[in-house]
């Protein structure tokens, strides 16, 4: 299992692959949310939270723009490990 992890103010963020899915999750004062997407790389990245999917996107800035909505920060906290840079389609 690869992971990369980054911390930026009081949100951290870790970045996984495992179970043929790339994972981005983010954690802010008890609340998560994860942007997933296949291993190898060419789908619609999904936003979920507390395992439940809530939404696809195809673009990575859209889908980064619902996780800083549901942690309740600007897109611009979140702090993006370089391995998942280029998440998306």
């Amino acid at each position: 299992m690869d992971m990369s992890e980054r911390t930026a103010g009081d949100v951290t963020a870790r970045y996984t692959e495992a179970e043929g899915e790339r994972r981005l999750s983010f954690d802010r004062e008890g609340r998560h949310a994860t942007v997933a997407q296949n291993i190898e790389g060419y789908a619609m990245l999904m936003v979920r939270a507390d395992g439940d999917e809530l939404e696809r996107y195809y673009g990575f800035d859209m889908a980064l723009d619902h996780v800083a909505e549901l942690l309740g920060v600007g897109v611009d906290d979140l702090p993006v490990p370089e391995p998942a840079e280029d998440m998306g389609m």
